[in-house]
């Protein structure tokens, strides 16, 4: 079993000394200027939880599919999770097993959770969204060129984008469909 002062020794280490606080004899605190991080130890020492703040519900809300989906597959031995109407990244441990070296991989995938926030669920959804481009496009028998030329023409129409939309910030929204759609062009099978 982890010490609590090698609990300490590997937050100051990781975060430096000046950016943690004691609250309470079971909980650890770091403020730093990119996050807060609570280790908290059950008042029975049998569980340790690690706690870091994404993001408040209302912006995670349309991503709450994609963010079950992370927890399946991306987020490994951290999870997310809501609790007071925020989006939480949370490792839960027994503490009797939690060994330092577990500890140290919670925190660093906590802060590239923290980092990262909800882009890599943005990027799940945005792929479902082109890849039903995709089918319905292939569904209607058009070629990848066709879509694409759809795609420009909903955005000088502004059906995407604004009409007022800068040109080069248009432009730059194109290449990134037009890079999505040829990833996963072949990808998605043919319907």
């Amino acid at each position: 079993m982890i010490s609590e002062s090698e609990i300490t020794n590997i937050l100051n280490n990781y975060f430096g000394s000046e950016t943690i606080t004691r609250p309470s004899p079971e909980v650890w605190q770091v403020d730093t200027d990119q996050l807060r991080l609570l280790l908290l130890l059950s008042s029975d020492k049998s569980w340790i939880r690690i706690l870091v703040p994404i993001v408040p519900i209302q912006t995670a809300q349309s991503y709450l599919i994609e963010l079950l989906e992370a927890n399946f597959d991306l987020t490994q031995m951290v999870h997310f999770a809501i609790h007071q109407d925020v989006l939480w990244g949370v490792f839960q441990h027994y503490y009797s097993t939690l060994s330092p070296q577990d500890l140290e991989a919670a925190i660093q995938q906590l802060v590239w959770l923290h980092q990262n926030g909800i882009n890599e669920c943005f990027n799940l959804l945005v792929e479902k969204q082109v890849r039903q481009i995709i089918r319905a496009s292939k569904l209607s028998g058009q070629s990848l060129e066709a879509t694409l030329q759809n795609l420009n023409r909903f955005y000088e129409e502004g059906m995407l984008g604004g009409l007022d939309q800068d040109p080069e910030e248009r432009e730059q929204f194109l290449n990134a469909w037009k890079l999505q759609l040829e990833r996963l062009w072949d990808a998605e099978s043919n319907v």
